[in-house]
């Protein structure tokens, strides 16, 4: 624990998401006391696509044994859909993506970390926070008050933890993405091919129009397949939606459904009570997911996947590397230092990476095309990509491959990394 506080004072951890949760199993399992606070009791509903990669499971090997409390489903095959219509479809050898939902994947995560000692506090609905020389004290909408030598704030994109202490003020337009998804039972929609994972970049709806003199991709689409449910959603930055998009988000979403149903991929109706808009942090990791006393873990330090959209895994990550700086340190001057060094190390560069390649290949619509058709002309970039989706690949391996089979994004990803290192140099940069 932290050098004089006592040993019986729990860790305080905001948020019992996945970034959360698995912070909360971690810490207990190192002997350190922990409270898990939230504000709903679990199980609780959570707006997500309910998509990860498997290699979620070679990082936490402990899952497997425990996933057969929950309905899961694993896809082997990807279906890409570009903005001109052309599309691919991509095998694996074996499973690459688990589709989960989250109503019942978090509960599992928490009832795990409760099973390992992590005490469980809900109703906790934090709507204040403040941070002295000795400890952080939240504040709860029903008055209860939690103060605590460290807190990891895993309180999701809208962290009130991270914005009442000024770690972040908020996320600009362009950093987040307005998702607007339904999960509806596949007795009332269904996808007609459940084994396929689909996915579609550059998609463009009636109800959006495109900013006159530019090539950018509008937005995106998908079709999650669960073993009893669907996933369907559209998705844009929330700049692009405000600036050139005409119709309301459910409006959208129907239009989409109805779109996909006169193709002949999905039958049913869309269901207005299923139907959650959400943000998703697509802007890559804050600079600093830490400050003094406080870790953000999950969205809350944009640990966001920024060209698929993917958070559940990075969140997972993050708030395990937390946990594990809080158990490594007693010195609090050095907790957030050891755990941004810890994040950047693991998923740092990948998080960046991805943010840079959506801006590089949403910036032109053609880019997006001449992606999806080499999916087949390239078929050992393509077997990287899914061996990595599996966890048989490590990033930096994939990344080797995927820059030495383009030289253009190759430099545009050095000059990148220049450019931001060189600034970060500069105290006085936010």
């Amino acid at each position: 624990m932290i050098a004089g506080t006592s040993p019986t004072t729990p860790v305080l951890i905001v948020g019992a998401g996945p970034a959360g949760a698995t912070a909360a199993r971690a810490l207990a399992r190192a002997g350190i006391p922990v409270r898990l606070l939230d504000r709903a009791a679990f199980p609780r509903n959570k707006p997500c696509g309910g998509g990860i990669s498997l290699r979620v499971l070679p990082r936490f090997p402990y899952l497997a044994r425990e996933l057969h409390r929950i309905a899961t489903h694993a896809v082997a095959r990807l279906y890409l859909e570009g903005p001109d219509g052309h599309a691919t479809i991509v095998e694996s050898d074996g499973p690459a993506a688990l589709m989960i939902r989250r109503i019942e994947f978090d509960a599992l995560l928490v009832s795990l970390a409760q099973e390992a000692g992590a005490d469980l506090v809900t109703g906790a609905d934090v709507v204040q926070a403040s941070e002295d020389r000795d400890a952080v004290t939240v504040t709860t909408r029903d008055g209860r008050r939690f103060a605590s030598p460290i807190v990891i704030a895993a309180d999701g994109v809208h962290s009130v933890v991270s914005r009442r202490l000024g770690m972040n003020r908020g996320w600009a337009a362009s950093a987040v993405a307005l998702d607007m998804m339904e999960e509806t039972p596949r007795s009332a929609l269904r996808d007609l091919d459940p084994s396929t994972l689909w996915v579609a970049y550059g998609f463009n709806l009636a109800g959006s129009r495109t900013v006159k003199g530019t090539r950018a991709a509008e937005g995106y689409a998908y079709i999650f397949p669960k073993r009893d449910h669907v996933n369907i959603g559209i998705g844009y930055l929330l700049s692009h939606y405000r600036e050139a998009v005409a119709a309301p988000p459910y409006e959208l979403q129907r239009g989409f459904v109805a779109e996909l149903r006169n193709r002949g991929i999905v039958a049913g109706d869309s269901v207005r009570q299923n139907f959650t808009p959400f943000l998703i942090p697509v802007g890559g990791p804050l600079r600093r997911p830490g400050r003094g006393r406080v870790l953000l873990a999950g969205d809350a330090g944009g640990f966001v996947n920024g060209l698929t959209a993917e958070g559940i895994y990075y969140a997972m990550v993050s708030g395990e590397l937390a946990a594990q700086t809080v158990a490594a340190t007693a010195d609090v001057s050095r907790l957030a230092p050891l755990y941004r060094r810890a994040c950047d190390h693991e998923i740092g560069t990948e998080l960046r990476d991805s943010v840079l390649v959506q801006r590089y290949l949403f910036a032109d619509r053609r880019r997006i095309a001449r992606v999806i058709d080499g999916a087949h002309r390239e078929p050992a970039i393509t077997r990287s990509i899914l061996d990595f989706a599996a966890g048989r690949r490590t990033y930096q391996d994939l990344r080797q491959r995927l820059l030495a089979g383009s030289p253009l994004l190759a430099g545009r990803l050095v000059w990148e990394h220049l450019r931001k290192n060189f600034v970060v140099q500069w105290p006085q940069a936010s």
